[in-house]
């Protein structure tokens, strides 16, 4: 039986040479051979980020792990947020932020549409004692892109934190935090990464550096970045990943990330006009480079359809179960992302529905000679 093919956003494929690497033997993680592995990797991810810091640290969890950091890590119970909440990740900043007792403000943004700066900034005028700024670059559930320089742009004149989920975006676009004004960056291994799911990671700035609070006990960032700096950990790593993560920083600073983000733009504008061809519609107003979620009233369908053909992508959640299905781009060489969509005009086809075979392909095809991917 042939291999399933993955376009969900996370797990994404593996490429063959972190295969290699995970397919290895371990090692210990209290070695020289690990420490000089692990600062390698440290200095990989500076030059990935294009910024000199050291401060930053990988925690052995899910993105959500990091994310839970930065809240009792930068912020006081008591303390006022600003939550952008725009989908089923955005709900997460907003429940991680009552948990821990912080006072958010939320601004909600419907599914599918993207965070407005002019009424983020209408929201701190109107909230002058708001500490921070908790967002999505990628709004996963939905597809939706918010327009973090922007808004970061607003945090850095104020005493803000501008807080970037950036877990689908890290490895997709070309983000230099210091360009985008973002002061925790949050990143997680099984996305724009290429690798298993297990380790995630959170840059900070200096004046994130400021705020840094030790509230937490395995996600407190004062002690792991002292034993991290010295190519320790303070508890026991994720060595594999950690290992792994190694050989995709250099898959993508070998592509380099202009040229990556690039890719991204080019596979999901082919993506869209594709299935336009198929008379099917994108769901997000402003869509992310990184997954496209496409509507239709048969989205379930579709996604089994593509399932019994070997290929796996992600339907919707909550409120968009059944409304949309989603396909990652993250991962995908172009030369994949073509077949995807031939499948999809078979799936079509096969579910009853008017569809010109060829049509979609042709829109794909062209539109990635355009960006002068081909």
């Amino acid at each position: 039986m042939a291999q399933e093919r993955i376009f969900t956003p996370g797990p994404v494929e593996l490429p063959e040479r972190v295969r290699q690497v995970l397919g290895k033997q371990i090692i210990h993680h209290r070695t020289e051979e690990f420490r000089t592995a692990f600062l390698e990797v440290r200095e990989l991810f500076k030059r990935f980020l294009d910024e000199p810091s050291d401060s930053f640290v990988f925690f052995a969890s899910s993105g959500t792990g990091a994310m839970e950091s930065a809240v009792l890590s930068f912020f006081e119970e008591g303390d006022k947020v600003l939550v952008i909440n725009g989908g089923k990740f955005g709900e997460r900043w907003l429940k991680l932020s009552q948990h821990w007792g912080l006072r958010p403000v939320e601004y909600k943004v419907p599914w599918g549409e993207s965070a407005d700066p002019e009424a983020v900034e209408r929201l701190l005028k109107e909230n002058p004692d708001c500490r921070g700024v908790l967002l999505q670059v990628s709004e996963t559930s939905t597809g939706a892109y918010h327009p973090t320089p922007e808004i970061g742009k607003l945090c850095q004149d104020r005493d803000v934190l501008c807080v970037a989920d950036a877990i689908t975006a890290l490895g997709v676009y070309n983000i230099k935090p210091s360009e985008w004004a973002v002061d925790v960056l949050i990143g997680g291994s099984q996305k724009g990464f290429l690798l298993p799911p297990g380790l995630s990671i959170l840059w900070f700035s200096q004046k994130a550096e400021r705020s840094l609070k030790e509230r937490a006990f395995y996600f407190s960032i004062k002690r792991e970045l002292s034993k991290q700096r010295e190519g320790q950990t303070a508890w026991t790593p994720a060595i594999s990943l950690i290992l792994a993560l190694k050989e995709s920083l250099e898959i993508l600073l070998e592509e380099g990330m202009e040229r990556v983000e690039k890719r991204h733009r080019a596979l999901s504008e082919g993506t869209l006009k594709a299935v336009q061809a198929l008379g099917l519609e994108k769901f997000a107003k402003i869509p992310s480079l990184s997954v496209s979620a496409i509507s239709s009233s048969r989205a379930e369908e579709i996604r089994k359809e593509l399932l019994r053909l070997g290929i796996r992508v992600a339907g919707g959640q909550d409120e968009l179960k059944g409304k949309i299905f989603r396909i990652s781009h993250m991962g995908v060489d172009p030369k994949d992302g073509l077949m995807l969509v031939g499948m999809l005009e078979v799936a079509l086809k096969r579910l009853g529905l008017p569809v010109e075979m060829g049509q979609a392909v042709r829109s794909y095809t062209q539109t990635l000679m355009e960006h002068g991917i081909w």
